[in-house]
């Protein structure tokens, strides 16, 4: 695949994963774009697999350069880094070979707070919708 051609299919997973739960995360990203089989993730997260790098389907190189354009779009479309550990049973879950620059990478969803937003928005307008009017007037004095 080309260069091109792989900053498309990054860029346009970063998006559609902001557009659908209002932020992305590399490890969706990379299997978005068949950098990483799911089940190979699935075994990382279950600890059979020692680092995230060993089930990549694509060199390090190239995982370097999907990483690389992942932050990219997110400057480009203000999106706010937000670090989160993975956990295996209650553990923290290491990636990168233990360099810890590598693992906040990995760690870090970008997160679009505009669309967040809007996405509570609709799920509120759809909840009242559903709602009977006796449901509504419960809902309401509970928030009071």
């Amino acid at each position: 695949m080309t260069e091109s051609k792989l900053i498309g299919k990054v860029h346009s997973a970063v998006y559609h994963q902001c557009q659908q739960r209002g932020c992305a995360a590399p490890v969706d990203v990379l299997i978005d774009v068949g950098a990483l089989p799911k089940q190979k993730y699935e075994d990382w997260r279950y600890g059979k697999v020692p680092y995230l790098e060993q089930v990549c389907s694509c060199n390090l190189k190239k995982l370097s350069f999907i990483m690389s354009q992942i932050r990219k779009y997110a400057v480009k479309s203000n999106l706010k880094p937000s670090f989160c550990y993975y956990k295996q049973w209650g553990t923290k879950k290491k990636g990168g070979q233990g360099k810890e620059d590598i693992e906040r990478a990995y760690a870090t969803h970008f997160v679009d707070v505009k669309q967040i937003e809007q996405l509570k928005q609709n799920k509120k307008a759809s909840r009242d919708r559903e709602e009977s009017p006796k449901d509504k007037l419960s809902r309401e004095r509970e928030d009071l």
